[in-house]
């Protein structure tokens, strides 16, 4: 696949995952059968860069992976939906980010075990300013925090959207918060930054440090942002689910599509649940990412 001008300019995680369907999640000390594995690249920057680049948008990503056979298989993932990986780091004698994953089709649960890259983690020397220069968008998870911070503040001294996925609060999340045009957060890390289920009061706290959008993403509730002011509540698109890995991943892709094509911040918004609700119905978060054009079918019916 040709590489394309990268628009999108992501700095974060990306892994190699091994998806498995299980009934239910086992006892320990018992043996438990699983069907339907599924190999293949993961991440939530490196998922999001996969659905963009899908829908026309060129993308570059900055990231890192060791010298082993996983890394590999990541960088060819990468390749393959034609993401200019310029910016990916091999660390030589580390192992790449893996993760194992079971899923539970009847409860649309899931249970995730993950290793994080063993290497040194992205230093902000290593972010290729020039690249950054050439987008429009920046989108980091923070899992690469020193090197995501740099990143963004030269993003914000350019002009650049920055958009933010904050799946857990980890150090740094609250800065990275602050630097974000567009932060868009899991219903984990509004409980850890509340200390209750209150994703309400989490846009709030989120949008007091700076961001015009606060958003909470909430699995089968939908979401709740706080954008301009105004509350917007949506409940989710509702599918069988079979799978929810990748969901906010194309939920932050959907959003920033949008942002890209001048959209409203609703309508963004509506495109991330609608395309986080599809990719549920397969396993793995990027099988069932829909086409462009059903996309673009989908946004011309709720206008």
């Amino acid at each position: 696949m040709t590489t394309k001008t990268g628009e999108i300019f992501g700095l974060g995680q990306c892994s190699l995952d091994y998806i498995g369907q299980i009934d239910a999640y086992p006892a320990p000390d018992v043996k438990c059968e699983m069907s339907g594995l599924v190999v293949g690249g993961g991440g939530p920057v490196a998922t999001a860069l996969v659905a963009l680049s899908r829908w026309g948008k060129g993308c570059y990503f900055a990231g890192e992976i060791g010298d082993d056979q996983p890394g590999r298989l990541i960088l060819q993932s990468l390749r393959e939906e034609g993401i200019d990986t310029g910016g990916v780091v091999l660390r030589e004698g580390y192992s790449s980010q893996q993760a194992f994953i079971l899923a539970e089709p009847k409860t649309a649960r899931r249970t995730i075990f993950w290793q994080r890259p063993t290497g040194p983690p992205l230093r902000p020397e290593e972010v290729d300013l020039a690249a950054l220069a050439r987008a429009k968008v920046i989108h980091t998870d923070g899992l690469l925090i020193e090197a995501a911070l740099f990143a963004c503040r030269k993003a914000r001294e350019k002009g650049l959207a920055v958009v933010v996925d904050g799946g857990t609060l980890r150090q740094g999340m609250i800065e990275l918060a602050r630097l974000s045009d567009y932060c868009i957060v899991s219903e984990g890390f509004a409980r850890q930054l509340v200390g209750e289920d209150n994703p309400r009061e989490a846009c709030r706290i989120i949008a007091e440090l700076g961001p015009r959008l606060a958003a909470v993403t909430l699995g089968e509730r939908g979401y709740i942002a706080l954008a301009r002011g105004i509350f917007l509540e949506r409940p989710a698109y509702q599918v069988p689910a079979v799978d929810t890995t990748g969901c906010g991943d194309i939920f932050h892709a959907g959003f920033i599509y949008g942002l890209t094509e001048g959209w409203t911040i609703e309508q963004s918004l509506d495109l991330g649940a609608w395309a986080a609700a599809r990719v549920s119905l397969a396993l793995g978060g990027r099988r069932a990412i829909p086409s462009l054009a059903e996309a673009l079918a989908h946004h011309r019916g709720q206008k």
